[in-house]
């Protein structure tokens, strides 16, 4: 790593809005005769930028394979634009981190204690036990962050605007502004935000760098104002800062950091268009067939712990076994696409998942109706065909940031949707008024909403799709992305 403070003093990019995230809008395979090939990713940030009109932005991330660290290398400065690659039009520098580092960064930190943290995720008579290793890993997490601050603060141009995204890069605001105070820089986090009681399962001057961190921004943008207060109080409580909540506000060693509320939405026109394509319908005919006349109740998520599926499945059996009338008369599609395959609590989770679906399986089907489909892999059109013919999707996460299966659903459905969705879902803050709420932890409630959603009359689920789309798509994703760099920019 070079020397940060350096760029104080010479700033040398010509990028006048920059995004930093640790997934970028490209990744690269190998070829059978060892050429590189480029694969586009999808997503809100990627729909953001392209509500760019600027031909001076850049997007700095991480290479995350051995492919992607390869073409970071052979490109000028990890400028795969510049390197000839079809990177749509933007400018993207992927940064050649050592796989060790990002390892330890990416799982020991950022997905395995951060993710955790926010999350609430811990078993606490076990986990977490922050030893020598997990000492390790925070070195490895800060010269990840710094990788990051040194690459923005070479692109950047004077007084360029730089949103960095999410818990990966939580320290970047604060060595960014070391080196680079005439940036201004904002920092959004798409999870949830843990309270400070659960905060204080840190180290406490891990607390601390995590919260100073984020505070090095203009501008810290969160989903909900819910997760926006909750960094408030921890700031408060752990750093003694000055809290305005009706202004949203911290101030602390000085400085003053606007706190933003941004509530990512679903992408109306992209989803409507790409749900009524020739590979989705073919998809919708081959669950129409499987399912027959039945109702269907619908979830679509990762195999990811805070999404909640196994209690679902479980409040699913309840109403299997307490209703008898909903026997051979719906049918559960449950679409897990695998997560984090790399940690071993992802891969228990995931065996859990399909070892319940083959009891619930065992124990009410029939030669004639299989009462719970499941597919644990990515397919995306065949999502979007469940999303089509939903009567009632299960969106009952334990905690989530937004959660945008809840927001998709609604505006792809064919005939409309009743909503079961968590509490704890940042998305029930817009949604809550149309859904029918859960709290994720009662089996017994959740099966009661079921059978309310089951049972709901069809004009009243009608109404409240149409209500539900409209909330959904409030804050499509490049007016959200837009939103955020006009607030971080003077006078915004």
């Amino acid at each position: 790593m070079g020397d940060l403070t350096s760029e104080r003093s010479n700033p040398s990019g010509s990028a006048s809005v920059l995004v930093a995230s640790n997934r970028g809008p490209v990744s690269f395979g190998t070829a059978d005769d060892g050429t590189l090939t480029l694969r586009r990713g999808g997503g809100g940030l990627v729909s953001g930028l392209s509500a760019i009109d600027d031909p001076d932005a850049v997007w700095v991330c991480a290479a995350l394979s051995d492919a992607d660290r390869r073409a970071a290398r052979e490109a000028p400065d990890g400028r795969l634009d510049r390197a000839g690659h079809e990177v749509g039009g933007q400018a993207v520098r992927m940064l050649d981190i050592d796989p060790e580092t990002f390892a330890r960064a990416y799982n020991g930190i950022a997905n395995s204690t951060l993710w955790f943290v926010h999350h609430l995720l811990w078993n606490t008579p076990t986990a977490p036990a922050f030893d020598a290793g997990f000492r390790t890993e925070w070195q490895a997490y800060t010269a990840y962050n710094t990788a990051f601050a040194e690459a923005l603060a070479a692109e950047a141009a004077p007084g360029a605007a730089v949103l960095v995204q999410d818990y990966h890069l939580s320290l970047v605001p604060a060595l960014l502004r070391a080196a680079r105070p005439d940036l201004r820089i904002g920092h959004f986090s798409h999870t949830p935000w843990a309270p400070p009681e659960y905060l204080r399962l840190l180290p406490d001057d891990i607390a601390e760098a995590v919260l100073t961190g984020v505070l090095g921004a203009d501008r810290a943008g969160f989903l909900t104002r819910r997760w926006a207060l909750a960094f408030a109080d921890c700031c408060e409580r752990f750093l003694g800062a000055e809290v305005h909540r009706e202004a949203l506000t911290v101030t602390y060693a000085g400085r003053t950091t606007a706190l933003g509320v941004h509530g990512l939405g679903a992408d109306a026109d992209f989803l409507r268009e790409r749900a009524h394509r020739p590979d989705v319908d073919e998809r919708l005919a081959t669950l129409r067939a499987a399912v027959g006349d039945r109702r269907t109740v619908v979830r679509v998520d990762r195999t990811e712990l805070s999404k909640n599926i196994v209690r679902g499945f479980l409040a699913y059996r309840h109403l299997l076994r307490t209703r008898p009338e909903w026997r051979d008369r719906v049918v559960h599609i449950a679409f897990a696409y695998p997560s984090r395959t790399d940690l071993a609590e992802y891969r228990a989770y995931t065996d859990q998942v399909r070892s319940l679906a083959a009891e619930i399986v065992a124990e009410f089907g029939t030669p004639d109706w299989q009462p719970l489909i499941l597919h644990v892999d990515d397919d995306f059109p065949r999502s979007l065909a469940a999303y089509r013919m939903a009567d009632v999707a299960l969106v009952n996460p334990i905690r989530d940031g937004m959660n945008l299966v809840a927001k998709e659903v609604p505006v792809v459905s064919d005939r409309g949707c009743a909503l079961v969705l968590s509490r704890e879902a940042g998305a029930h803050a817009e949604l809550g008024e149309d859904a029918l709420s859960v709290n994720p932890y009662d089996i017994v409630a959740t099966a009661d909403a079921l059978h309310a959603g089951l049972t709901m009359a069809a004009e009243e689920r009608t109404d409240r799709t149409k209500r539900l789309a409209a909330a959904a798509t409030a804050l499509p994703p490049q007016q959200w992305f837009l939103d955020q760099l006009n607030a971080l920019r003077p006078g915004g």
